[in-house]
C-alpha cells in the first residue's frame, strides 16, 4: 500500500501526517504516477497553515517527477515507462497518485527526475514573470527580491541572460554570495541595509521599471519607492505576511505605479501556456542558461521537517521530497 502525506488539519508544520492510501486506478483521462522526487514550495506553507484553504482533509504539493505506471481509458501520447512531471496539481506529496493527462509533460532525456521537480513550478512561474507579467529586456533595472530562494534562483539568471540589470535582495548574509552568483549585479541584505535607499543609490535615484516581490509585509510599502513612475509592482507571494491593504491612490502618489497578483492558475490555464513555459524552462536547464542546485533534499515522510526548514528560510535554491 502506498504512502502519502496527509493534512486533516490546518496548522503549523506537525500537522502533516504520514499515511497509508489505497493504491489508486486511472479513470478516463488519467494518468497513474509513481512519483520519484516532489517539488517543495512556499505554496505548500500556505495550503497546510490554511492562508489558501483547501477542503479537509488533502494532501498537499503541487509539483512533481515520475514514471507512468497505468493509463486509463482513452488516453494518448502517455504509456507504462514513461518518465513524467506536473505542476499546479494539489496532491503531489505521495508515493503514487494521479494526475490529468491533460496536465501532465513528457520530461526530454537531458532534464533528470530531481531537476524536474525541483523546477518545473519555479521555472514556469519565473517565465511568466519575466516574459508576460513584465516582459524583461535588454536595458531594463529590476528588483527581484528573496534573490536566493527558489523561484529567485532561477528568475535572477533568467533576467540577467535577457540583458537586464537585476538587484537582488536577501535576507541574510549567507545568501548574499549566492544571489551574486544567481546573476545579480548588486545584492542587498534587506534586514540590515536600507534597501530603498541602496536601490535609489545603485540606480542614481532613477529606480527600476519592475519589483518582483514574493516577501509581502517585510517589504511593503518599500517595493513601492523602489519604483520609476509608471513601474510595475509584482507581488507573487508573501513568505513574511500579506502586505497589507492600501488605497489605490497610493499607486498615483508614488509614480503612477502599476501592481499586479499574478498566479500560475491564471497564465498556464491553457494547454498551449503551459507548453510553452515548460519547454522554455527545459531547454534553458539544457543550455545551461539556468543552473539549479537542489539545496536542500528530505524523505517524504519527513515533510514536516522541510517545511520547518522553509519557513525559517534556512534554505537556498529548491527543497525536494523523495518518496
Amino acid at each position: 500500500m502506498p504512502h502519502a502525506i496527509r493534512i486533516d488539519a490546518f496548522g503549523g508544520p506537525e500537522v502533516l501526517k504520514w499515511v497509508d492510501i489505497p493504491m489508486p486506478t486511472p479513470g478516463p483521462g488519467e494518468v497513474l504516477v509513481r512519483q520519484t522526487a516532489i517539488g517543495v514550495n512556499f505554496v505548500d506553507v500556505y495550503h497546510r497553515s490554511g492562508l489558501y484553504p483547501l477542503s479537509l482533509p488533502v494532501i498537499p504539493g503541487s509539483e512533481a517527477a515520475g514514471v507512468v505506471e497505468a493509463v486509463g481509458p482513452d488516453v494518448t501520447g502517455f504509456a507504462a515507462g514513461d518518465r513524467v512531471a506536473y505542476q499546479g496539481l494539489i496532491g503531489g506529496y505521495a508515493e503514487h497518485r494521479l494526475v490529468p493527462a491533460a496536465r501532465l509533460l513528457a520530461l526530454p532525456d537531458r532534464i533528470d527526475d530531481r531537476t524536474a521537480a525541483a523546477a518545473l513550478l519555479k521555472g514556469v512561474t519565473a517565465y511568466y514573470l519575466l516574459f508576460r507579467t513584465f516582459k524583461v529586456g535588454k536595458g531594463h533595472t529590476i528588483l527581484f527580491h528573496a534573490a536566493a530562494g527558489g523561484v529567485g534562483t532561477i528568475a535572477c539568471q533568467w533576467a540577467a541572460s535577457l540583458g537586464a540589470t537585476v538587484i537582488g535582495t536577501v535576507g541574510s548574509a549567507g545568501k548574499l554570495d549566492i544571489a551574486r552568483r544567481n546573476g545579480c549585479a548588486h545584492v542587498i541584505n534587506y534586514r540590515t541595509e536600507d534597501f530603498v535607499a541602496r536601490v535609489r543609490e545603485i540606480t542614481g535615484g532613477a529606480g527600476v521599471e519592475a519589483v518582483y516581490d514574493s516577501v509581502g509585509k517585510d517589504t511593503f510599502p518599500g517595493s513601492l519607492d523602489c519604483l520609476k513612475p509608471l513601474g510595475m509592482w509584482v507581488s507573487f507571494g508573501q513568505s513574511s505576511g500579506l502586505p497589507p491593504p492600501f488605497q489605490m491612490s497610493l499607486l498615483q502618489h508614488k509614480g503612477s505605479l502599476f501592481a499586479t497578483r499574478p498566479t500560475t492558475a491564471h497564465y498556464l490555464a491553457k494547454r498551449g501556456e503551459l507548453e510553452t513555459a515548460a519547454t522554455a524552462v527545459f531547454e534553458a536547464l539544457a543550455a545551461g542558461t539556468l543552473k539549479l542546485t537542489v539545496g536542500r533534499e528530505f524523505p517524504l515522510k519527513a515533510a514536516a521537517e522541510a517545511h520547518r526548514a522553509l519557513e525559517s528560510r534556512a534554505t537556498t535554491g529548491a527543497t525536494i521530497l523523495v518518496p
